[in-house]
């Protein structure tokens, strides 16, 4: 029963992150100069990962942040599957649990793969030119995702019973 019901939990978990991914990614959205937005879908996504591992966090990621794009900017919906879900899956392995320093390694690691996936994707779209101007508001988004999602992962790992932490 012990399989059957982690099982149960995990798929919960990434349904749940999953949704507060989207919400995070829908609820702020400030627009940036290429007609795309800084949003705090990021801090979700980090707070999956760092919480409840590489799967929670890597499905959380990619299927929460397309969820938000094919609401809002659906150009981006398959890329950022791929670019998110990598986020939130290198985060989670990253990760140990237990030091905040690998928790920020973690989101240094996982932001650098996001801000070097939608360079390559904007490139592809845009241009070098266009992709370069968009570098900054990555950059700034991972940096409140880790500033936010790192105390927040920290608290739930503490207050969760051990059972969801695994």
């Amino acid at each position: 029963m012990v399989g059957k019901q982690k099982t149960a939990i995990q798929i919960s978990l990434m349904a749940v992150m999953s949704a507060l991914v989207s919400v995070g990614t829908l609820i702020v959205q400030i627009p940036n100069t290429m007609g795309g937005y800084f949003n705090v879908g990021d801090v979700m996504i980090f707070v999956a990962a760092l919480t409840f591992g590489p799967l929670v966090g890597g499905v959380a990621g990619g299927l929460g942040s397309a969820i938000a794009d094919v609401i809002s900017f659906p150009v981006f919906a398959v890329p950022t599957l791929v670019v998110k879900g990598l986020e939130g899956l290198l985060a989670g392995l990253v990760t140990s649990k237990k030091s905040v320093f690998r928790d920020v390694l973690a989101v240094v690691i996982a932001g650098t793969e996001m801000i070097i996936g939608y360079f390559l994707v904007e490139v592809y779209l845009w241009g070098v030119g266009s992709a370069l101007a968009e570098v900054p508001a990555n950059i700034a988004q991972i940096a409140v995702g880790g500033l936010v999602g790192i105390p927040i992962a920290l608290v739930l790992r503490r207050r969760l019973p051990e059972i969801l932490r695994e």
